[in-house]
């Protein structure tokens, strides 16, 4: 298990979105079920609720954040991009709706005409056609 984390990105995610959804911890907890292997819901209610006051909770596998993202609907890409962000410290950068992500150390420490500059390098070299994605993160 994890110490309270000090980036909160999956948390305030779940936290954000459930309620955006209008749903309770255990209509959430039912709705997560991994798609790639449908049975019962991954995550308890009591789980949700602790990831989401920003308690110590171990850091969810490709199931979970299936299941997660699944019940939250949204993109995997999203949930495993929070989930990087809160329990391993990574900092993904995307590019716009593009379906474009890369790593960059420390991307967050950039200055934003710095990280202006990362997302244009990675636009540049990216897929020309836009992929549409609920709730990318801000730019």
């Amino acid at each position: 298990m994890t110490d309270t984390p000090e980036c909160t990105e999956l948390s305030d995610l779940v936290r954000e979105r459930r309620a955006e959804l209008g749903l309770s911890l255990r209509k959430l907890a039912n709705l997560c079920v991994d798609p790639d292997a449908p049975g019962e819901p991954l995550w308890k209610f009591g789980l949700i609720d602790r990831l989401e006051r920003r308690l110590p909770v171990n850091p969810p596998r490709l199931p979970e954040l299936r299941a997660l993202a699944a019940g939250l609907d949204m993109h995997l890409e999203l949930v495993q991009g929070a989930a990087g962000w809160q329990f391993m410290g990574i900092e993904t950068a995307w590019c716009g709706d593009e379906a474009v992500r890369a790593v960059v150390g420390d991307y967050l420490a950039l200055s934003p005409d710095d990280q202006l500059r990362v997302r244009l390098a990675m636009r540049a070299w990216g897929p020309k056609r836009p992929r549409s994605h609920a709730k990318r993160p801000p730019q």
